[in-house]
């Protein structure tokens, strides 16, 4: 690093409103195993196990740029990955150390940022409020509200946000923020967690030429704070090749085959593989080390790599920096998260709030159908709560209960379905990057429904009436739709999976077959059924406490209300005495 760049350095990191500790990475004959898949068993590998990366070494500085690269296949994601924690699967074996000490997954999360190649962020906010929400969820609680707002704005300058700060983010390709602005607010919202080591996979992917342009320089200003940072990079064009300062190069199988700076032009580079005059040296190392190449001039680049001078300085570099410094201390944090359980639910309510707030249409939906349900019913079954003097009366009102239940509840499971299913995407990005546990997000997003849910119940009960039933009917239907999302892949699976529910939640009702006439082997899935329960409660509520006589459908005989009820259909009027 030239002199100019440490005074850069220097000035950058006197001027930041927040102070980080620069850190270093070391890694050391690092390998990754996964179970072989059944088709690769199926064509006749014989083998248990893939080994996807090869005893790799290497190590990652402050204020250093570097870029592993590497064909498709050739395991620099899946480097980035292990070295990041992201790998829950598989195997892994080797040592990797943060400046000196072995890494902990816990404590590395809180110092590190990871900017996805998927920009997934929450389309109802505002930039500003994206980074607010992660800057107040990563940054140490000791931390002021102004200073973590003076942070975010220093922020927002440094990736060049500040024209966009009220700009809602939006749907990728549909509203919002453009590709590029989405990829510098994915790298703000890491920055405002004050990361030492920040890694970044395929930061150009998808990006045009000026828009990469614009994000690597991004990236540089981040780099010039004195920060590690670590990108995959495809195929790069040569201007965005020559941004970085020190390269990993790897080939397909995952074994390292230059590990090295790249000098002013790439010239460090070009000496280790000569080049032909007049090409891009980013195409150039990818296309003379594919195995096509290698087979033609019969070489092993990874066996040349092993038996170079290079190979014995990086393997110098990263045993140094796997001893601390003496007056170095190992990182740790009380506790996993920066935020208090209730600290997190207070933000992610937050958040839900902006975010339902701003989606009207889901609001409309609901309130729209809960309009035209309930007058459609309230007029067609005007003054049914009158008539009581025979059975087909009393089964005339429960047939129009049961169908109001059925009807909204299955509306508000249905529309609650995509909205959750977005947000849901955005928080395993925040979940894995330490945000915040996944119980403070689930009881965020069930204390939103409240207050709506609340409202539509009030709209309902103009219309129609029994609003207490109604709004705890209306609130599990939305529940179940949220759970239904939560266990499958998207919205459309979920929608597949509540189809079923729906009909034997209609069967087990009570309605079609009251639960006096159901098999006894059947009678626990009556129990255990939502829709029995509110069925249950508005009839005898509405009933339950009538002993006038009703004639029942032989027309000869009569019995008290009341009795028909608890005969009949199994429904008790108690007030818990």
């Amino acid at each position: 690093m030239t002199q100019e760049n440490k005074c850069a350095e220097a000035d950058s990191q006197r001027g930041m409103v927040l102070p980080f500790q620069p850190l270093t990475m070391s890694f050391r004959n690092i390998s990754y195993y996964v179970d072989v898949p059944w088709e690769l068993k199926q064509q006749g590998l014989s083998v248990n196990k893939l080994q996807l990366l090869v005893n790799v070494t290497g190590a990652f500085r402050p204020g250093l740029l570097t870029a592993l690269v590497g064909i498709s296949g050739a395991g620099k994601t899946t480097l980035m990955d292990v070295l990041a924690g992201r790998k829950t699967g598989g195997h892994i074996s080797g040592q990797i150390y943060v400046s000196g000490y072995l890494k902990n997954q816990e404590t590395f999360a809180r110092i590190s940022g990871y900017c996805e190649q998927n920009d997934v962020h929450s389309p109802c906010l505002t930039v500003y409020e994206a980074l607010m929400f992660s800057a107040w969820l990563r940054l140490p609680s000791d931390i002021n509200a102004a200073t973590k707002r003076d942070f975010v704005e220093e922020v927002m300058e440094l990736v060049e946000l500040n024209p966009l700060k009220g700009a809602l983010v939006g749907l990728p390709g549909i509203d919002g923020l453009s590709t590029e602005q989405r990829k510098r607010l994915t790298i703000a919202v890491e920055l405002v967690a004050n990361p030492s080591i920040v890694f970044m996979d395929e930061p150009t992917s998808g990006l045009d030429a000026r828009a990469a342009a614009i994000v690597m320089r991004t990236v540089r200003n981040i780099v010039n704070t004195g920060r590690t940072i670590v990108c995959t990079i495809h195929q790069p064009s040569i201007d965005i090749f020559e941004s970085f300062d020190e390269l990993l190069l790897m080939k397909r199988g995952g074994k390292l085959i230059y590990a090295g700076p790249l000098g002013t032009g790439s010239h460090k580079l070009i000496q280790y593989f000569e080049i032909r005059p007049g090409y891009n040296p980013a195409a150039w190392i990818l296309d003379v080390t594919s195995a096509t190449e290698e087979n033609r001039l019969g070489v092993d680049f990874a066996e040349i790599y092993r038996e170079s001078y290079l190979y014995l300085q990086n393997q110098e570099l990263a045993e140094n920096l796997s001893k601390p410094d003496r007056n170095s201390k190992f990182l740790s944090f009380p506790t996993k998260y920066s935020q208090t359980f209730f600290g997190q639910f207070l933000a992610c309510l937050w958040k839900q709030n902006l975010s339902y707030w701003r989606n009207p249409q889901y609001t409309a939906v609901r309130f729209f159908y809960t309009v035209i349900i309930s007058l459609m019913f309230g007029t067609m079954c005007w003054k049914f709560g009158d008539k009581r003097e025979t059975q087909q009366d009393i089964f005339n009102a429960m047939g129009s209960m049961y169908a109001a239940v059925l009807f909204i509840g299955i509306t508000n499971a249905a529309s609650v379905q995509p909205v959750v299913y977005v947000e849901r995407s955005v928080s395993y990005r925040e979940r894995a990057v330490g945000m915040y546990s996944a119980l403070p997000f689930a009881f965020a997003q069930v204390a939103i429904e409240f207050p709506y849910v609340y409202v539509q119940s009030l709209v309902f009960f103009k219309l129609f009436w029994y609003i207490y039933f109604m709004y705890f009917t209306l609130l599990y239907f939305t529940f179940f739709g949220m759970m239904t999302i939560a266990v499958t892949p998207n919205h459309n699976i979920a929608a597949i999976v509540a189809a079923p529910f729906y009909m034997l939640w209609n069967l087990f009702s009570g309605f079609m077959i009251a639960r006096m006439r159901l098999p006894i082997w059947w009678r626990w899935y009556y129990w255990a059924n939502p829709v029995s329960w509110s069925l249950y409660g508005l009839l005898t509520s509405q009933y339950g406490d009538v002993n006038e006589p009703l004639k029942l459908a032989d027309g000869l005989h009569s019995v008290p209300l009341r009795q028909f009820l608890k005969d009949e259909l199994g429904y008790w009027f108690f007030l818990g005495l």
